[in-house]
């Protein structure tokens, strides 16, 4: 139980939470967008343009056709990311079309540039076709160093990034499936150790089958953690063989009907209350609560429980009431109760070392790396309510991106061969140069300051 110190002032909390989106809707319009183009070259006078421009580009332009590699040595490619949706699966908003997403794709090009060090330009498509929106990245890889795809939804995101992963010749990477999973994964490495459980042991029972607790899943599984022994929920109940509605749609739902045939080996029937008995660890990435977990349910859980509650903007269940109801950790989505887990922590290390080597995918394998690295980062702070680093512990991004790089590398995906040591000083000069331009830019002025409340 909680003493009295340790209670949350809900109202004050309530309130806090909704500051966020007020604020939004003041700065959005007074700074009319997040980011912006800005030279990395000298103009020390008009006849620079000749040297960027016309008649002296054509050099560098036919360099890259004799030789197409030098295309990341000329240009900005080697560096940029396309951050691509088509804003059916936004945030906790659903299927709100490509307009009305821009300004998450634009937040996420802000994360990019700020957390990695890398440009990232929004690109909001006008179809929700699957085929459409594989043909279109297919066809702006070369001006890219790497594709983000975001906020589309279940079930055609599966195939969309299985298939570019298959036949892009850059990195195709989905944040809302492999950003959401390492991040979790280091979440749950960390919980692991405060509560003295082993992986191939634990229970989970995964609350919510959306793209991101289906790529968690499948993360976690090969991490270590037996799919036998643990149970995944859709909004129909229990995933398993008994499932007849999902055998019946079984190649549009391929990863959910794998799932049917690997988890839930004692045929367990019912919904969350009935997943969420004896199990070890919750990992909640459903529908916005509170009141979708229960605090009697938690009690059913084995002894020194884990539970995340990750749905946005607010918990599956409010983080006093887990832990009055037993939980040892518990871990949120947000950023005002401890242990955040937010694939923010992840997706601009993870892509800084990335295209550091000029890797040609992001495979599970280099997912893990970086976990491992953000788990790693935490040290002796390690604790019930600290499992992950703050998202303004900068430094854990350059060892993410270093991790990954030589993960690539080892995996013979990577373009460049470079040391663990010369990865790591590289992803750190990038980020404290981005960090330092902004903070530069605000100082004097060219970033103006956001008006008084």
């Amino acid at each position: 139980m909680l003493n009295e110190k340790q209670k949350y002032n809900v109202e004050e909390l309530l309130a806090k939470a909704t500051k966020p989106s007020a604020d939004a809707m003041k700065l959005h319009p007074f700074y009319r967008g997040k980011v912006e183009t800005v030279l990395k070259c000298t103009v020390r006078t008009f006849n620079d343009f000749a040297i960027w421009y016309t008649p002296g580009v054509a050099a560098p332009c036919r360099a890259i056709q004799a030789d197409p590699e030098l295309v990341y040595e000329y240009t900005n490619k080697w560096n940029l990311v396309a951050v691509v949706s088509d804003g059916t699966r936004v945030l906790g908003l659903g299927d709100i079309g490509p307009k009305a997403g821009l300004p998450v794709m634009e937040g996420k090009a802000l994360l990019y540039k700020y957390l990695g060090g890398v440009d990232a330009v929004p690109i909001m498509l006008d179809t929700k076709d699957p085929d459409a929106i594989i043909n279109t990245v297919m066809l702006l890889q070369p001006g890219f160093g790497g594709v983000n795809l975001e906020d589309i939804s279940q079930p055609k995101c599966f195939r969309i990034l299985d298939t570019l992963r298959e036949k892009a010749e850059i990195p195709v990477w989905h944040d809302d499936q492999q950003g959401t999973a390492t991040v979790t994964l280091a979440a749950l490495m960390n919980a692991l150790k405060v509560v003295g459980k082993k992986k191939s042991e634990v229970v989970i029972a995964f609350v919510g089958c959306g793209a991101s607790n289906v790529a968690c899943s499948r993360l976690i599984y090969g991490w270590g953690v037996d799919p036998a022994k643990c149970f995944m929920v859709d909004t129909k109940g229990i995933l398993g063989k008994h499932r007849k509605d999902i055998e019946m749609r079984k190649h549009e739902y391929v990863d959910k009907w794998r799932l049917c045939q690997v988890t839930n080996a004692e045929g367990r029937e019912g919904n969350i209350p009935d997943a969420m008995r004896g199990a070890d660890v919750v990992i909640g990435l459903s529908r916005s609560g509170p009141g979708v977990i229960l605090p009697e349910w938690v009690r059913t859980m084995n002894k020194d429980a884990i539970l995340f509650a990750c749905a946005n903007p607010v918990p599956e269940i409010w983080p006093w009431e887990a832990l009055e109801a037993g939980a040892v950790v518990v871990a949120t989505g947000r950023s005002d109760f401890p242990n955040q887990v937010n694939n923010s922590l992840g997706f601009p290390g993870i892509f800084r070392g990335t295209l550091d080597v000029r890797a040609r995918t992001i495979t599970d394998e280099m997912c893990f790396a970086a976990a491992q690295a953000l788990a790693d980062h935490v040290g002796d702070r390690l604790a019930a309510d600290m499992i992950l680093p703050n998202m303004d512990d900068w430094e854990v991004f350059p060892r993410e991106a270093a991790a990954v790089g030589t993960k690539a590398i080892e995996l013979g995906l990577a373009r460049i061969n470079l040391s663990y040591e010369q990865l790591l000083e590289h992803a750190h000069s990038m980020i404290k140069r981005s960090r330092d331009l902004t903070h530069t830019m605000m100082e004097q002025g060219f970033i103006a300051p956001a008006p008084e409340d």
